[in-house]
Formats: C-alpha cells, structure tokens, sequence
C-alpha cells in the first residue's frame, strides 16, 4: 500500500472510532432504480438501528426503516444472512457496512 492510502486508511479508521461504529456488512449489489442494497451482514442488524455506509465514493448515515429477505419484511436479520435495505443514497458493491453503537 502506497504512504497516502496508509494515511487515508488511518484518517478513515480514527474518525470511525470516535464515531463508536462496528463493521456489520457489505455491499455485494445494488439496484439503482429502486435504490436497494443487498448487504450480507456478519453481524445482527435491526429495523431503528442507524447504520453508515462508506466506500471509496459512497459516504452517508441513515436509519433502518426496513429489512427484506426474499421480498418479506423482517424486524432483525442475523450474521450470516444476506437482506436488502432500502437506502436513502447511492451505493456500490464492496461499500462497508457499519453500526453506530
């Protein structure tokens, strides 16, 4: 890794512990039109949970309003399970997922 992606990666990991996140999940599709993400989670995640996705472009906050699996909407999804959630930006496959604590 080159000396300036060692500085961005440092900044971007400094500002997230000040934040009190935790990596939940990432990015493997997004449909454009309808603006949902496919996210597999590796850690549980719930509807009011508040969430930031960041990527090399992607960088914003919401709350969980809805999480579908198989087109039926759950309260809480658990590691392991991929959900799609409807998000208030775009994003793009292999953004990260985390968790405000």
């Amino acid at each position: 890794m080159q000396q300036s992606n060692v500085v961005v990666v440092m900044r971007l990991a400094s500002k997230l512990a000040e934040e009190e996140v935790i990596e939940i999940g990432h990015i493997t599709h997004f449909f454009s039109k309808i603006n949902v993400a496919v996210v597999d989670l590796q850690l549980p995640l719930s509807v009011g949970d508040r969430i930031l996705v960041k990527g090399p472009s992607t960088d914003f906050e919401q709350v969980i309003d809805s999480i579908q699996i198989d087109r039926k909407s759950i309260p809480r999804a658990q590691a392991g399970q991929s959900i799609g959630l409807k998000v208030a930006q775009q994003a793009k496959e292999k953004d990260v997922v985390y968790k405000k604590l």
